[in-house]
Parts: C-alpha cells; structure tokens; sequence
C-alpha cells in the first residue's frame, strides 16, 4: 500500500518527474502525457459521480455509480502500469491492468445497451448533467488511449491498456445513453441543419 507523508518534494521543480521504476524524464514526456490524461479521465467520473449523488438516483444512475467506482480504481491499475516502463519492471511485483478487466467492461456494455433503443443518428454530448460529464470523460478517455498507442509505437506498453481504455470509452458511451432516460432524451445530431 502506498503511504504519502510529504506531498510536495521539490523533486520535479526542475522539469522532471519519476516513473514507477525510479528512472527520471521530462515532465512532458510522452509516458507521463498518456498516464496523466487517464488520470484527467478518471477525475471527471468523478465530477459525474458527485452530480450521481447530488441528484436523486434512479436504479440505472444507483448502477451507473457502482461501475463508475470500480472504474476509477482501474483507472489508477492503467496508470500504475503506464508509469513504470517494461525494461523497469521487476519481477512479477509490478501492477498490470488485465484482459479480465476489459472483458468486465464488455459485459456491462452489453447489459446496459440491451435496455436502450437502437441509435438512428449520431448524439451529441449533453442531455442530464450525469450524461453531459460521461460523455466528457469518454472524449477524455478517447484520448488517452490516442496518447497510450502513440506511446507503443516506440516503446514496450502493455496492449491490456490500450484495450481497456478502448472498451471505456465504448461503456462511458452506453451510460451517458443510459444516464439520458435510457437513450429518450439524447440529443441527436442533424446533419447540415444549420446551413
């Protein structure tokens, strides 16, 4: 378990920053970009989780928070893997994210896009604030795996992450469907209605 007693060290005051093997690089480094953008995912479910519990939660909302808090978890697994290069690791002692995590997230895919109606358009990102700040946090996670498979093209990432970070943005989707009266209330795209 991890214990913090300081929290600032003045160890990155200087441009640098530490993996989880103990090696220094750039701040801006490519590897440290791509597990800081998991980690920009991971707050804003957390500002959806907190509108989940500001609101009075209907049972899709109530399941909605229970993935959402398994999920950030695996959020921190992503970056725990991400921040310690593979020539860094020692021994089996270094956290990896799983196969099994991603095929959890399938499943809950596949459970909660059952209850929604097929989709005839495009949505576009709004409708309830849960909606609006799920479909915030899938752009997010969107992006972090752009940035994860960047990385892998030049060094060693395990390809779990890439997938993982893959099937959320899929879930992040179906919830904010969900979160948006089971896919009744999405704002749906009109292809040049403003011309």
């Amino acid at each position: 378990m991890v214990q913090l007693t300081r929290i600032y060290t003045g160890g990155g005051d200087t441009g640098q920053t530490s993996l989880g093997d103990g090696s220094r690089v750039a701040k801006h480094d490519l590897r440290v970009a791509a597990y800081g953008t998991v980690d920009e995912a991971n707050a804003v479910l957390g500002i959806a989780r907190a509108e989940i519990a500001r609101t009075d939660p209907s049972e899709a909302l109530a399941r909605a928070d229970a993935i959402l808090s398994r999920v950030q978890n695996d959020l921190f697994d992503v970056g725990a893997d991400l921040c310690t290069p593979e020539e860094g690791r020692k021994g089996d002692g270094a956290l990896r994210i799983t196969a099994e995590q991603a095929a959890r997230l399938e499943t809950e895919i596949d459970t909660i896009n059952e209850g929604l109606d097929a989709l005839t358009s495009f949505i576009l990102p709004g409708g309830t604030m849960v909606a609006a700040h799920l479909h915030h946090a899938r752009t997010v996670a969107r992006r972090a795996e752009r940035m994860v498979t960047e990385l892998s093209a030049t060094e060693t990432v395990n390809p779990d992450a890439i997938v993982y970070l893959n099937r959320l943005s899929d879930l992040l989707f179906v919830m904010a469907r969900d979160a948006n009266n089971g896919g009744a209330d999405d704002v749906l795209w009109v292809p040049g209605a403003n011309r």
